[in-house]
């Protein structure tokens, strides 16, 4: 599934290492689940990049470290994570991590080889508001969600706070971390989150280039 062709003669594997926070069997289940069903929608079906949840954010990020430095040469590892901040303008996903989080970009690693979900997967959430409709149901209130015209302008304290409001009513059923994440990740859209959200994009755009 999670073989690509680059070329005529080789062919290389997408090992996609992802942020995703906690343990146990069923969240890794869960984060496979979700994964790969946005693959699937982005229409990748027979060409599937493989995710690989990293956990803790630094934990992905020594992951990534280690795949490059043990990599097979049908192998390509690359590194998606929540920017946690706003990007500035016109910095690299690099410089961004470097000032952030001081991450050095590893030896081997190219800048188009790490995608950030600005400012954390929920904005892609809020990308699709009739999958969130669709989801939350009668207990979503869409009109705690300004109609933010840019997306990755939106800081993620902000983001969890309209989350949270949004499902305020919902009980069990409200936003939180973990499961219902990638359950939500399941049934968005990924053709409107790249349409509103360019960190989805940019990552989209390069699975497609293999």
């Amino acid at each position: 599934m999670e073989h690509w062709r680059t070329g005529r003669e080789s062919l290389v594997k997408i090992k996609l290492y992802i942020e995703g926070g906690g343990d146990g069997p069923e969240l890794d289940q869960s984060f496979r689940e979700g994964w790969t069903a946005f693959f699937v929608n982005a229409g990748f079906e027979g060409r599937m990049p493989r995710p690989v949840r990293g956990k803790g954010r630094k934990r992905t990020y020594d992951l990534y470290q280690t795949a490059l430095r043990n990599r097979k040469p049908n192998e390509l590892p690359l590194l998606l994570v929540d920017s946690e901040d706003l990007v500035g303008e016109g910095r690299t996903e690099w410089a961004h991590l470097k000032e952030r989080d001081g991450w050095e970009r590893p030896s081997g690693a190219m800048d188009e080889d790490v995608f950030l979900m600005v400012c954390c997967m929920e904005t892609w959430f809020l990308a699709d508001r009739e999958a969130l409709k669709r989801f939350f149901h009668d207990c979503w209130r869409d009109n705690a969600l300004p109609q933010w015209p840019n997306l990755e302008a939106i800081s993620k304290d902000m983001v969890f706070e309209k989350l949270a409001l949004a499902t305020a009513v919902c009980g069990k059923k409200a936003y939180a971390k973990g499961k219902r994440s990638f359950e939500i990740l399941k049934v968005i859209d990924p053709a409107i989150v790249e349409a509103k959200c360019p960190g989805a994009k940019r990552l989209l755009d390069r699975l497609r280039t293999n």
